[in-house]
């Protein structure tokens, strides 16, 4: 697979001067909701306008959208307005009718993402379409199945393709709706380069007052836009009311959100970043040097305990250094978050060293 210019062509289109906006109410529930909230976007930065006709819910008895009735009204958003319109689609039948409707962006959401079969299957209907397909990342941190879905897209020849990053879900306590990783999205940008990448803060958030701050995030990592879950009366909405801002607010994040450059061209940056990234290859090195001696020392604990016949995993201990940690690096501005994940990482390396050690003859 091979993504070229020609795929975000549909975006370079456009000729904005600033970030890509798709912006609109988690779900269609009325056609004057529809049109009230479309008709606050149409004069802003906002180019597309979206809107839940089919709404996958994680419980049954929740609203699940309008369905199939909701697809005039965003016919009659694009006429008025002359926003274009999106709509997520779950099964091939959403998308015969999303196309019967002329919407113009179509997009896969997560927990459809999650099954190649379900993606395979719309991939089949919208095979060699000129609508514009985005897909969301799977609902777990797995980059394979994100591509995966790509592939099954790209491989039907659809040539309009994007990506949304819309986080990631976890069992562990996280002030976000869904982990950003950011991580995975990067090394989604570094294998893609041409690929539009859109980021959506209203899930990774899940609260209105933290959207401003994940967008800016996004547009600081240079993706190329933002879905905004945008709603009227948001404490009012038929669903995910935590997550929805006003088009007032939205149109402020507009003004108040900075758009970076790609790079600076004078000397005088060059020059002190090149002197900054020394710096850092150096302590990169240094890291490499004590964790691989940390690794000889686990592998001398596993020795031991494979002679006295002592598990590997030892609970106390592991929460007596976690626990440790988390309070020294909050002293050196370290957030828990963080140590968190990269102690869990060097404490899996030290159980596989110790398990290799208990194999060995």
């Amino acid at each position: 697979m091979e993504i070229k210019k020609e795929n975000r062509s549909w975006l370079d289109n456009l000729q904005l001067n600033h970030p890509l906006v798709i912006a609109g109410p988690c779900s269609a529930e009325t056609e004057d909701q529809v049109m009230a909230v479309a008709n606050e976007l149409k004069n802003s930065d906002v180019s597309v306008f979206r809107a839940g006709i089919w709404k996958p819910r994680t419980r049954p008895g929740g609203f699940e959208g309008v369905g199939a009735i909701g697809l005039p009204w965003l016919q009659k958003v694009k006429k008025e307005t002359g926003l274009l319109i999106a709509t997520e689609v779950a099964t091939a039948e959403h998308v015969k009718l999303a196309l019967q409707h002329d919407v113009d962006i179509l997009w896969i959401g997560a927990r459809t993402t999650v099954n190649p079969f379900a993606v395979q299957e719309i991939a089949d209907v919208l095979q060699n379409t000129d609508k514009i397909v985005l897909l969301k990342n799977p609902v777990n941190p797995d980059l394979s199945l994100w591509i995966g879905g790509l592939e099954r897209l790209y491989n039907a020849g659809i040539k309009k393709l994007g990506m949304i990053h819309r986080g990631f879900s976890t069992y562990e306590k996280s002030k976000y709706r869904n982990n950003p990783e950011w991580q995975i999205a990067i090394e989604l940008q570094n294998k893609f380069p041409e690929l539009v990448l859109i980021c959506d803060p209203s899930h990774i958030t899940g609260k209105r007052d933290m959207i401003q701050e994940v967008s800016q995030q996004a547009l600081d990592l240079n993706f190329d836009g933002l879905m905004i879950e945008t709603h009227c009366t948001p404490d009012e909405a038929w669903s995910d009311a935590a997550q929805q801002v006003t088009p007032d607010v939205l149109k402020q994040m507009f003004v108040d959100l900075r758009v970076r450059k790609a790079d600076d061209e004078t000397d005088d940056y060059h020059q002190r970043i090149s002197k900054l990234r020394t710096q850092i290859d150096e302590f990169d090195e240094k890291l490499l040097e004590i964790l691989g001696k940390r690794m000889k020392v686990a592998d001398q604990i596993g020795a031991l305990k494979k002679e006295k016949n002592v598990a590997i995993l030892q609970n106390t201990r592991w929460n007596e250094i976690l626990g440790k940690m988390i309070l020294d690096g909050e002293e050196k501005g370290l957030s828990e978050e963080f140590v968190l994940k990269i102690f869990k990482a060097i404490h899996q390396e030290s159980i596989n060293h110790q398990e290799k050690v208990y194999k060995a003859d």
